[in-house]
Parts: structure tokens; C-alpha cells; sequence
């Protein structure tokens, strides 16, 4: 059970730092923009599209990478003061009532949109350069794939941890061991070198 979490989490990761080198084009694109407009006097058609839709790919395909990260804003006032048995039957609770609703509407409504935007290959209104946006659109029902499958990955650990009373690992907490591990072997390395060094 824990390889199928961690692949999915895995898939999560990928998908979501693979997005996340948009914002290096956003920030060219508007840098870019700023430049041609107010020191060449000369503002591009394109610049506004390029921003909504990289910026819309990346918020897009980020939601599964950060429900794998448990990064989503909580309001954990009180949440935080129950028992992991208790967070888990609430957040199971919610997964099944709201979570799982919603990304089956994106899911359906999403396909269909998605759908008419790429037969008509559907361009940007908002400029004459004629942006293609069908892509951007394309990612909605991406997007509620990935989210479904890491709520389904959430669900088992809230199912894990009600049974066991303690929370599962993830992915990036087992990351953070690996690397904490790999640091300590290495320190432990040097003070043994450097013991040698000094005893000869």
C-alpha cells in the first residue's frame, strides 16, 4: 500500500515541479513586455495571453502536487488539538462529501469544455495576435484526473490512520529522512577522516 501512496505522490511531485518551470517563461514574457512598452515604446499583442495562460497552467496542475504535500490552507484552530484518529474521520468525511463531488464536476464539466475548445481550436479574444488558449483549456480535465487520483491516495491514508491511529508517511517526509540520513553519514565521514588526519 505504501508504494502505490508514494507512486502517486511521485506522479504529483513530477507533475507539478514540470509546471512550476512556467513561471521562468511568465517572468520572461512580462519582463520582456515591460521592456518593449515603456522603453521602446513599442507593447506587444501577446503579452497579456502568455501571462493568464502560463500562469493558469501552473496553478492548474500545482493542486495535486500540493494536496500531496498537505499544503492546501487549513483552518487548524482546533483541528490541530484533535487526535490523528479524529483528523483522519473529518478529513475523510470531507473527501467523500466535498472533495470527491467537486472533482467529478470539474471532471465532467471540464472534459466538455475542454472538448468544444480544442475542436474549434479555440484562440484568444482578448489580443489580435490570436493565442491559442485550447491548450490551457485542455488542462482542466487533467487536472481533475491528477486530483482524483491523489484523493484517492489521501482517502487511504485517512483510512491507514483511523485504523492505526497514527498518520501515514508521505512521500516528501520520507525525502527529508533520506536526505537528513545521507547529511549525518557524511558528517560522520569527515570527523572520521579528519580524526585519521589528525592522529597521524
Amino acid at each position: 500500500m505504501k508504494k502505490f501512496l508514494f507512486f502517486i505522490d511521485e506522479l504529483s511531485t513530477w507533475v507539478g515541479k514540470a509546471f512550476a518551470w512556467l513561471i521562468l517563461v511568465l517572468t520572461l514574457g512580462v519582463s520582456y513586455e515591460v521592456f518593449m512598452r515603456y522603453v521602446l515604446r513599442a507593447p506587444t499583442t501577446w503579452a497579456f495571453d502568455i501571462s493568464y495562460i502560463t500562469y493558469g497552467a501552473m496553478f492548474l496542475m500545482a493542486g495535486a502536487y500540493t494536496l500531496s504535500r498537505n499544503g492546501h490552507v487549513r483552518a487548524d484552530v482546533v483541528y490541530r488539538l484533535w487526535s490523528p484518529r479524529t483528523q483522519a474521520t473529518m478529513d475523510l468525511v470531507l473527501y467523500i462529501l466535498f472533495f470527491l463531488p467537486a472533482i467529478a464536476a470539474l471532471m465532467y464539466s471540464g472534459w466538455n469544455y475542454a472538448d468544444m475548445s480544442v475542436r474549434f481550436r479555440e484562440v484568444s479574444i482578448f489580443s489580435p495576435a490570436g493565442v491559442p488558449v485550447f491548450p490551457l483549456k485542455a488542462l482542466i480535465p487533467a487536472t481533475g484526473v491528477l486530483l482524483l487520483l491523489q484523493g484517492v491516495a489521501e482517502i487511504i491514508r485517512c483510512v491507514l490512520c483511523i485504523r492505526t491511529g497514527q498518520w501515514p508517511q508521505r512521500l516528501h517526509d520520507v525525502e527529508e529522512t533520506e536526505s537528513l540520513i545521507i547529511r549525518e553519514h557524511q558528517q560522520h565521514a569527515a570527523e572520521q577522516q579528519s580524526e585519521r588526519g589528525a592522529g597521524a
